[in-house]
């Protein structure tokens, strides 16, 4: 068989490259322009990451690879769609909608419909959605026999998430368990029988999950070596967008596809590898050269984003990690005088007032606040500051879409405590009733009914129609359901049948009767450790995936609530920020996303996980004290403090001009006991003289001058 070449137009070339020449530096230009090969790029934070892949698949294009040869693998399909747009535009080239781009999944499904019969399925499959799965894991577990009302089986969300975890890991159900749902071990061979019932039943419904798309992607190029011999062959040149962010099967897939050509360039950072607790996994980047014996290696090191100053300190810090490609982000702007500062605040109190008068204060010097945000470790973390920020007027946004106080776990707690204070609260009755196993809608209502016609039978409640005299500082009105106590919760319950899950509605009952007790009827941090650690925290377990979370987060809000001495109190303080809407107010249910219309201007909140690929002129990070950053429930695994460094790290970068660190030097835990705090490791490990170092005063009141009124002949001082 005679081979014959094509050779590709070379007339426009060297214009061609003198333009990149003078649009990228020379890092970025090097890069661009690499051998065939692979190759890794190391690319620091505000280095310029997706100017330069961009420009690769223009080069590759001009230099006459044919589009339909060219994966690019992103992590959003937006990002994709973006590039492929740029690179049209800096090509001309009409065809550039044939390179395959978009997510890992994208690129599956598209592979899939051709070979779907290969692997045992109808091109015509359907794709779950995460609330179908759920339906459809529902199914499964009624069909596997088993009792979820005898012992505390996990919702459909967590079998989702246990199974997700496994197939991206590539481990077994057993392992996953163990290691991350250790509460879950005893019911491990139930939740495996769930997974195989589940995934028979999706082949024969000839339906997919997420997931699955993965899965039979990986199969069909391992057991179909005529379909995987196609695709080795078709893609030429692979690119991997933020390949630090991969799990296992997706560089296992990535490895299966450039096994002919080796032309494989990733691109990412390993000091942002912040995802192994969604089972992104490090070695993936941190090995590429293991793999690929003669890959190339690139460094992308000038920063355009941060002042020299921030990226000091940014360097220094991550300079402490041992598993790491070791570069120099090396400024691109230059300095503005300002070094990172550091504050130690009073107490928690002092740190949010200090945070919320600098922002209004950069504010008036022309920071737009869409310029300025707030990043901490943990949600919990926000808490006095969304209240600080509501009495100021400052609106906000928190970047996860759901503020502290309006989400589902938080409100489940509060209705809790809303009962205690108002017997009446039907809305706060039936989210609580509802959580009882074996209560749904219908028996909710019914419960619900015979307690309103107990209150209104014995006049509970009554007295709280008319509002004591605020004027009156020796009133001490009791609500009456906190007065009430046990003989309260016995008046609401008696001669009522109790639902079928006798054992929960008695610890039901217990619960109410103690959180009215004389004991702990004014601490609502008390009444709060009480909810958690009587049932709800095996609630939390069996329904969220991320439950040690949550349960950091009531803790934190039992903390905060050390502050109040009434229940009633504190839901008033709450009531201020749940009601406050900056539009106006609008309906709050569940997890409800609330933030402002596009033509607002707003704060951002947070997370140092929400906040990665993001930048702002002024960035405030909190709670940077031992004990909080790193989170000390994630320093429990392997590896697991050079992965919190490096949380520390993205949230030192996404600064531009202005960064301050604020810790309080003294804490009240949710037992009332005081806790000195010390500043983070993250922050003693590094030299002094990096920082700078603010010392916090309060500004004195100021009274204004008495005015006289004159009347009927008396003065008084107004």
């Amino acid at each position: 068989m005679k081979k014959y070449v094509i050779k590709r137009d070379k007339s426009g070339l060297p214009q061609k490259l003198t333009r990149y020449r003078e649009e990228l530096n020379k890092e970025q230009f090097k890069v661009v322009t690499a051998k065939p090969g692979a190759t890794l790029v190391i690319a620091g934070a505000g280095t310029g990451k997706t100017r330069t892949i961009t420009y690769r698949v223009a080069y590759l294009l001009e230099q006459g690879v044919s589009p339909g040869r060219i994966l690019l693998a992103t992590f959003t399909n937006r990002a994709s769609r973006e590039m492929l747009k740029r690179v049209e535009s800096l090509t001309g080239s009409q065809n550039v909608h044939r390179v395959w781009g978009g997510t890992f999944h994208r690129i599956a499904n598209l592979t899939l419909r051709r070979h779907a019969t290969s692997i045992g399925f109808d091109s015509s499959y359907s794709i779950l959605d995460s609330e179908d799965s759920c339906a459809f894991i529902n199914v499964c577990i009624d069909e596997a026999g088993i009792d979820t009302s005898s012992k505390r089986f996990p919702k459909a969300n967590v079998i989702q998430n246990i199974i997700s975890y496994a197939n991206n890991t590539d481990l077994e159900i057993d392992k996953v368990v163990v290691g991350k749902y250790p509460y879950f071990e005893m019911l491990t061979r139930q939740i495996k029988r769930v997974d195989a019932i589940y995934m028979e039943r999706k082949k024969e419904r000839n339906v997919m999950d997420y997931d699955d798309l993965l899965l039979y992607w990986k199969r069909l190029l391992l057991e179909k070596p005529e379909i995987a011999d196609l695709y080795a062959e078709q893609f030429q040149h692979i690119l991997v967008d933020e390949y630090q962010d991969t799990n296992r099967l997706q560089a296992e897939i990535i490895d299966l596809l450039a096994v002919k050509h080796k032309n494989v360039m990733v691109v990412g950072d390993d000091a942002q590898s912040i995802f192994a607790w969604r089972g992104a996994e490090f070695t993936n980047i941190y090995d590429f050269p293991k793999r690929y014996e003669n890959a190339q290696g690139f460094k992308l090191e000038k920063n355009y984003r941060s002042t020299p100053e921030i990226l000091g300190l940014a360097n220094t810090s991550i300079a402490c990690n041992q598993k790491q490609f070791t570069k120099v982000l090396e400024a691109v702007k230059p300095s503005n005088g300002f070094s990172p500062a550091l504050i130690p605040c009073a107490d928690v109190e002092q740190q949010s007032a200090f945070v919320a008068s600098r922002i209004l204060e950069l504010r008036d010097e022309g920071t737009s606040l869409e310029e300025m945000a707030v990043i901490y470790r943990s949600h919990y973390h926000a808490i006095e500051l969304q209240l600080e920020l509501t009495k100021r007027n400052i609106p906000y946004r928190v970047q996860s879409g759901v503020r502290f106080f309006e989400q589902a776990h938080i409100k489940d707690v509060v209705s809790y405590l809303k009962i205690i204070v108002n017997p009446r609260d039907e809305l706060a009755w039936m989210r609580i009733l509802k959580m009882i196993p074996s209560v749904g809608n219908v028996t909710a209502n019914k419960i619900f009914e015979h307690i309103s016609n107990r209150v209104r039978g014995s006049g509970i409640g009554a007295e709280s129609a008319d509002q004591p005299d605020l004027l009156d500082s020796t009133n001490e009105t009791v609500p009456p359901a906190v007065a009430g106590g046990s003989e309260l919760v016995r008046t609401l319950f008696d001669d009522m049948p109790a639902p079928r899950a006798k054992g929960a509605w008695t610890k039901f009952i217990e619960l109410l009767e103690n959180l009215t007790s004389d004991e702990i009827r004014n601490s609502p941090s008390k009444q709060i450790e009480l909810i958690l650690s009587s049932g709800y925290e095996d609630h939390l377990h069996a329904t969220y995936e991320n439950a040690e979370s949550r349960i950091e987060d009531l803790q934190g809000m039992a903390t905060y609530a050390n502050k109040y001495d009434s229940t009633e109190d504190f839901l008033s303080e709450l009531a201020l920020i749940s009601t406050e809407r900056f539009l106006g107010p609008t309906a709050v249910a569940g997890e409800d996303v609330v933030m402002g219309g596009e033509e607002d201007e707003l704060l951002t909140l947070t997370s140092v996980h929400q906040a990665k690929g993001l930048e702002w002129s002024a960035v405030f990070l909190v709670w940077a004290a031992e004990g909080k950053f790193p989170s000390p429930r994630s320093l429990k695994e392997i590896d697991s403090e050079e992965e919190e460094r490096r949380l520390w790290y993205v949230a030192i970068t996404r600064a531009k001009d202005e960064l301050y660190l604020t810790y309080p030097l003294m804490i009240v835990d949710y037992k009332r006991q005081t806790v000195i705090q010390k500043p983070s490791r993250f922050i003693t490990e590094v030299p002094p003289a990096l920082f700078e170092i603010w010392n916090l005063e309060e500004e004195a009141p100021s009274f204004d001058e008495p005015v006289k009124i004159e009347d009927n002949g008396q003065e008084f001082l107004n």
